[in-house]
């Protein structure tokens, strides 16, 4: 695929990995431990993995304190993004975001009705900056969060990254 302003070379983003849910453990967490299985094959770093409630103060808590860490560049929540009484997640960091990332979400959810039909329209993914860090609120299901990371994320880090640094593209001093 024709890149319209390559990149310098790749950057290995430093990540945390959100898990919101009332009900996973480390143990069952699948959709994470695919997170961090995608992100690692393809040379980046999880800097801090979490689970947290479906609870909006302790989700928007632990994303404003990764943040804050400058071992950070790249969060990505799953759970939380539906539409169900407990689902808060995008609530809870929409108001966190500095710049929203509008076409994250439009085309995750083109490419999830592709998989799943007209239930894709409930999802709330949502991408985003919030400061100096990249932010992605995912689903909840494994096949969603691969979707997201394979699809959208993983061919776009470097570039996001570089775009949000500021660093010139490659060829430009």
């Amino acid at each position: 695929m024709h890149q319209p302003h390559p990149d310098n070379q790749p950057i290995t983003a430093r990540c945390g990995i959100l898990t919101i849910s009332d009900t996973r453990t480390p143990e069952n967490d699948t959709s994470g431990q695919a997170i961090q299985d995608l992100l690692t094959a393809q040379g980046h770093k999880i800097a801090a993995y979490q689970l947290c409630p479906d609870d909006p103060d302790q989700i928007r808590a632990q994303v404003i304190a990764w943040g804050d860490e400058p071992e950070i560049d790249l969060v990505i929540t799953n759970g939380g993004t539906g539409i169900a009484p407990r689902d808060c997640t995008v609530a809870a960091i929409a108001p966190l975001l500095t710049r929203n990332i509008p076409g994250f979400g439009e085309l995750f959810r083109m490419l999830s009705f592709e998989q799943v039909g007209s239930r894709a329209m409930a999802s709330q993914a949502l991408g985003g900056m919030m400061g100096k860090i990249l932010v992605f609120a995912l689903p909840g299901s494994t096949k969603a969060v691969t979707l997201g990371l394979e699809r959208l994320i993983l061919p776009e880090i470097s570039h996001l990254l570089t775009q949000l640094r500021g660093l010139p593209p490659a060829g430009q001093k």
